[in-house]
């Protein structure tokens, strides 16, 4: 079942980087599970954009849920592009959508997916209300 992204989100983030050696599995092409990888480097780098650390002392972002829509094979050696777009900001959680391409193939999607992103409060395992400045990054 292939999960299609919002026409509504809002991009924020390229992250660029590179597929390693070991990204790959024992066919020849990156692993599934590599994917979310991808997509969490994008989200932490967008995080630290604009702050040293991507959580306030005891409170910060939890992934709720996650999914990939795997489009093409990606192969050693490539660079990527991980665009990173969020949407639909709550009172304790966001939204977060990815396209993941090849450097020198702008606009050919080789994956795409989505994660829901919470906010948490460690001490009391509990959601609490998205952070000022958070809600600024997600509302743009």
């Amino acid at each position: 079942m292939k999960i299609l992204l919002p026409d509504h989100k809002r991009w924020v983030h390229d992250s660029p980087m590179d597929v390693r050696w070991g990204d790959m599995d024992c066919l020849g092409h990156v692993n599934n599970t590599v994917y979310f990888r991808y997509m969490e480097s994008a989200r932490v780098e967008w995080l630290r954009s604009t702050r040293e650390t991507p959580h306030d002392g005891n409170q910060g972002p939890v992934v709720v849920n996650c999914f990939c829509n795997y489009l093409r094979q990606i192969e050693y050696p490539a660079q990527l592009v991980v665009k990173m777009s969020v949407s639909d900001p709550a009172r304790t959680a966001f939204e977060t959508w990815y396209e993941i391409e090849k450097a020198g193939e702008p606009g050919v999607v080789y994956a795409n997916g989505g994660a829901t992103v919470i906010w948490v409060d460690f001490d009391r395992q509990k959601a609490v209300d998205l952070p000022a400045w958070m809600r600024t990054m997600v509302d743009g």
